[in-house]
């Protein structure tokens, strides 16, 4: 881990991020969040994820084991929810329905049961970064900290794995994902499209995607380790 400095809300991220996105970490619209983000925690509505987990993707997945990356939007607003992984709650944590319909899909494509909780840090830890498009979220309020710097950051994060690595999967599920990962040049990487999970658009096309199947197929292809979905 290392530090970012004067970031009061959560001081560590690992180093070889730190590293990788450091010309972010010191660029105007950076220092603005971190001002924006001290004065969220400072007042009476709760802030998601904790302070020590809003790196928590990047902590769990250094950029040189990076080998699948999935985009999400919000981190979850209501408690005990959000714990820095786009689409994950953690263990005890009743699983939201777009989850359940990820874990739906993928029983469908691998034939792996359906786990017992919803924490995807299994995934993190062999490669897939599970970013959210904004890191941070007021209690009960869905997009309240969008428009503060941290779409620009993450869509940097994008562009430097797209820029710096080869032979990443990028899954991008419903337009707003699709839009951010306008950026990966689908050249070097696979990219993988289908409607966003959530009860309202996943059966327009999310359900038979087969996107976890694919992903391990390509990864094969170019002799790297498959990701072992079962949680």
């Amino acid at each position: 881990m290392a530090e970012i400095s004067n970031i009061k809300v959560n001081p560590q991220i690992d180093a070889s991020w730190l590293e990788i996105l450091k010309e972010e970490f010191e660029k105007e619209y950076f220092k603005k969040l971190k001002l924006f983000l001290m004065h969220e925690k400072s007042g009476s509505i709760p802030i998601y994820p904790p302070g020590n987990l809003i790196f928590n993707a990047f902590n769990l997945c250094p950029f040189d084991q990076v080998r699948v990356v999935i985009l999400g939007q919000d981190p979850y607003h209501g408690p005990n929810q959000a714990h820095g992984l786009c689409f994950s709650v953690g263990e005890g944590v009743p699983q939201p329905p777009s989850l359940q319909n990820i874990f739906k899909e993928i029983q469908s494509d691998l034939g792996l049961p359906t786990p017992s909780h919803g924490s995807l840090d299994k995934w993190a830890k062999q490669g897939v970064l599970l970013l959210n498009s904004s890191l941070t979220v007021r209690q009960h309020q869905p997009g309240s900290h969008a428009g503060q710097g941290w779409e620009q950051f993450t869509d940097a994060v994008v562009k430097v794995i797209s820029e710096k690595k080869e032979n990443v999967v990028f899954i991008l599920w419903g337009s707003p994902a699709q839009k951010k990962g306008q950026v990966v040049n689908a050249k070097k990487h696979l990219v993988l499209k289908a409607p966003h999970p959530s009860p309202l658009s996943s059966y327009r096309g999310f359900f038979g995607c087969r996107h976890f199947s694919k992903t391990n197929e390509y990864l094969k292809l170019h002799n790297l380790p498959v990701i072992d979905w079962q949680i």
